[in-house]
């Protein structure tokens, strides 16, 4: 075991390089601020969104393939904005990239992938014909003469 490895000092290059990978410390700031936690990892590849995909088998397993959002969502992203081949790849259902698997089937009766609206205004909301089965109580009007 080395003198450096004892005092601590690869970690402290490690944190160094994590920085500089994610474009200095303003940029790594503003990228903990968005995600709470910084990575350092290679780059797989890039959705129609915007949303960049890395892997660093360095982490754990569960954790050494992530998502960074699009700034196009702002602090608005949640998992409804993955496409469905990448969740797959997210999830280790698969262990090739979208871009990479020859085998991905696309059938004309495929839809693109919508995000989730709920709790915004583009929520779905139902439009009900039934009568409701509690009325409010109107107090009764004065007549003005």
């Amino acid at each position: 075991m080395s003198i450096g490895k004892i005092l601590g000092l690869d970690k402290v290059a490690t944190f160094f390089n994590i920085i500089r990978q994610n474009g200095g410390i303003r940029s790594s700031l503003y990228k903990l601020y968005r995600q709470d936690e910084l990575k350092d990892g290679t780059l797989v590849g890039e959705d129609r969104f915007g949303n960049k995909y890395y892997t660093n088998p360095r982490y754990f397993y569960g954790r050494n393939r992530w998502v960074e959002y699009s700034d196009n969502f702002n602090m608005n992203y949640d998992g409804s904005q993955v496409p469905p081949e990448w969740f797959g790849w997210l999830h280790y259902k698969t262990d090739l990239p979208p871009h990479q698997d020859p085998h991905r089937p696309k059938y004309p009766w495929m839809l693109e992938p919508q995000e989730n609206m709920s709790g915004t205004t583009g929520q779905y909301t139902p439009y009900s014909t039934t009568r409701p089965k509690v009325e409010p109580w109107v107090p009764p009007r004065k007549n003005s003469l």
